[in-house]
């Protein structure tokens, strides 16, 4: 008697059978929460979380005892990220890859929230800091722009930050697996400054009224964890290794400078001295570095696809907040102010004459890196207008600030929609499921084939490496031998 469709197929993870008196079998539909194919990536709160559905009376049925989950609690090599994904970001699984989760249904939400979703709120952040240099400045006070704007952009700045600070604290709590693989990854570790540096954005962005009332000390509660990073960042960048610059060199590294300058922007406002000029120093250095092993491309850089191009509008966001830093720290906009707001200018204008290299792709939280950097070459537009007050020094800045709240505005509406309509927003997160090994290649043919089948095989396999080409060849050179 042949098998039922069910027996046939028992390891079947998109429904688990109810055990009813009716003779009719009813598919149950699981939560992924409870599914155990995501144990692997769950802390002692996994134990928490069974424990309290066993108190509300939730059936041990819906847990699908006969699926045992991988365990991947071994920290992953840098090599199996260069090995198990492909492409600039390091975002695509190879086709010769396989993952740890499943393919087919989307993990809880809190797997599939990245780090790189703080660059909403860093765009949110320097909108708000934006808003209150035009509210303040000299330069651009025939705009009379009411103080009531930056106040309202930083309370949802504010309210944005805490809510990511929020998911992403408990994706650490319950998924800290994931988390830890998002720091080892060569790309993503970098946005584990976004948090820092939205933070250094509401500090510097906060009302006038309470501007004056900021703490000394705060600087340091923020600073000391991006020293943190950047102590085994740029160390690793230049120690070498698998995480040496020239491997690892991206648009998305401009972030760890982008602290540096902010960093030393909030201690020079709050009348420090000594450290804004050693995180200036720092952020110098590094930049010059950074800039010039993404400038000139090398053999290990890949090519950044389409969906990718906004964050090279990050080469902008440097020399604009270093232009505005270094001005706070000295007490006027003298010529290392002009140096650096000149090259932020004319990398602005060389990325925006390139209408086509910008579109044609689809919406992705990639695009949120136009913000900052808009929005502080738009700042130190208006910091560069107060010291050479003139009509075109003032139409470049309300027009760079006007195409920035546009920019930010877009983003937020294209965000909301495909968060909350479209549901797209957070796809499964690839880059965090890959499996500690490489994945073996099975053999497509039989072991009692002749020697020479295998032969014909083996020169098949040879030519089928090169991809795909010349596949007829394979056959035919083969011909002899078999003949023979």
């Amino acid at each position: 008697m042949p098998p039922s469709p069910i027996e046939a197929h028992p390891h079947n993870t998109k429904t688990v059978l109810c055990r009813h008196s009716q003779p009719i079998l009813k598919p149950c539909r699981i939560n992924p929460v409870y599914n155990k194919r995501f144990n692997s990536f769950k802390t002692w709160s996994g134990k928490l979380e069974r424990q309290l559905s066993t108190i509300r009376g939730r059936h041990r049925e819906t847990e699908q005892p006969h699926i045992q989950a991988p365990q991947e609690f071994e920290v992953l090599p840098i090599q199996r990220y260069f090995d198990a994904l492909e492409g600039p970001e390091l975002e695509t699984l190879r086709v010769s890859e396989e993952i740890i989760l499943p393919e087919d249904e989307q993990w809880p939400f809190l797997l599939r929230f990245p780090i790189s979703s703080f660059g909403i709120c860093l765009g949110i952040g320097s909108q708000a800091l934006m808003w209150k240099h035009l509210s303040s400045s000299a330069a651009i006070s025939f705009l009379h722009v009411s103080p009531f704007i930056n106040m309202a952009l930083w309370i949802m700045s504010a309210s944005l930050t805490l809510a990511a600070a929020v998911l992403y604290a408990l994706k650490m709590i319950f998924y800290f697996e994931a988390v830890r693989r998002e720091y080892l990854h060569p790309v993503r570790v970098n946005f584990f400054f976004a948090p820092w540096i939205a933070l250094l954005f509401l500090a510097l962005g906060v009302p006038p009224s309470v501007d004056e009332m900021l703490p000394s000390y705060l600087w340091y509660i923020l600073m000391a964890p991006i020293l943190c990073l950047e102590l085994k960042i740029f160390g690793q960048w230049m120690s070498g290794g698998e995480r040496r610059l020239s491997k690892v060199a991206n648009p998305s590294n401009h972030i760890c400078v982008v602290g540096n300058f902010a960093g030393a922007l909030l201690g020079a406002r709050l009348g420090l001295k000594e450290g804004p000029i050693f995180f200036f120093a720092v952020g110098t250095a590094h930049y010059l570095v950074l800039f010039v092993t993404l400038y000139q491309q090398l053999p290990t850089n890949e090519t950044l696809p389409k969906e990718l191009h906004p964050v090279f509008f990050l080469f902008v966001a440097a020399p604009s907040v270093a232009s505005v830093a270094w001005a706070t720290i000295q007490g006027s906009f003298d010529y290392g102010s002009r140096i650096a707001y000149f090259i932020a200018l004319f990398l602005y204008v060389s990325l925006g004459v390139r209408v086509n290299f910008f579109r044609g792709f689809r919406f992705s939280l990639a695009w949120w890196a136009y913000t900052c950097p808009m929005t502080g070459a738009a700042i130190a537009t208006m910091r560069y207008s107060s010291a050479v007050t003139c009509r075109a020094t003032q139409i470049l800045a309300v027009t760079l600030c006007v195409v920035a709240t546009v920019a930010v505005a877009a983003l937020f509406v294209n965000t909301v929609v495909h968060a909350v309509v479209h549901r797209d927003l957070f796809p499964n997160d690839m880059v965090i499921a890959i499996s500690k090994r490489r994945r073996r290649r099975r053999r497509w043919y039989h072991k009692k084939l002749g020697s020479s089948d295998v032969g014909s095989v083996e020169q098949y396999l040879r030519y089928s490496k090169s991809d795909g080409k010349d596949v007829e060849a394979a056959f035919h050179s083969s011909t002899p031998t078999n003949k023979a």
